[in-house]
């Protein structure tokens, strides 16, 4: 099974992440593709491509970059359910990849060759996005002799959606669903605060004080405990 993997980490009975469909979801004409910022024990950006039923996904520790001669490495991890291009919020502490998650970017994706199993046995896939934050031509290439081919880097190529200066990070660190930080959607969903604030640029939540809505948010009461101590 696609998600046997996914299913295994998790108990959702606890989490509010999705179990998704018994069987993976026949292949739609538009493909998806969503970018998760997720403060765990440590900070990454979830990078998931929908295929085959499943978001494919790699964990980007530093996030995509614009600028074709930076390559990020991208950790390939196991398949998603395509209902988790909707997730946003806060997984309980203790359980897996506990932490805060935001909905960074996301969009559509096509791929260069419609082969994609070909290429991701490769390990050299190229594709296009269009996302509100990513677009133009990106290649996923796998690394050699490393995490048990695992690793992969992630590079933009150069093309008019291409840049060299700024970090797109930082310049665009909201959700593109809820207009929140990071440290919003963990307040507002009852997440580790402090935690949180820490993956958020300190000029984005300078503003957010002075901005006169963040008074009136809401925090959501959190369960004062979890029975869990998996590691995240």
């Amino acid at each position: 099974m696609a998600l046997e993997e996914y299913r295994r980490k998790r108990r959702f009975g606890v989490t509010t992440e999705p179990k998704g469909a018994p069987t993976p979801r026949k292949r739609t004409k538009k493909l998806r593709f969503v970018i998760q910022k997720h403060r765990a024990s440590a900070l990454h950006y979830d990078f998931r491509l929908e295929w085959d039923g499943v978001l494919l996904s790699w964990a980007v520790p530093k996030g995509p970059s614009l600028d074709p001669s930076v390559k990020r490495l991208a950790m390939h991890v196991e398949d998603h359910p395509i209902e988790y291009a909707k997730f946003e919020g806060v997984i309980p502490a203790g359980e897996y990849g506990g932490g805060t998650v935001m909905i960074w970017d996301h969009g559509t994706w096509i791929p260069d060759d419609p082969d994609v199993a070909k290429h991701l046995a490769k390990g050299d896939l190229k594709f296009t996005l269009d996302g509100k934050k990513l677009s133009g031509s990106w290649v996923l290439v796998r690394t050699r002799g490393y995490q048990g081919g695992k690793s992969w880097l992630l590079i933009k190529h150069r093309d008019e959606a291409a840049s060299a200066t700024g970090d797109v990070t930082i310049d665009a660190p909201r959700s593109v669903v809820s207009d929140r930080l990071l440290a919003e959607i963990a307040f507002e969903e009852g997440g580790d605060v402090r935690q949180a604030v820490t993956a958020d640029p300190p000029s984005a939540v300078e503003a957010a004080l002075r901005d006169p809505r963040t008074a009136k948010r809401k925090r959501k009461r959190a369960p004062a405990v979890w029975h869990s101590n998996r590691p995240t």
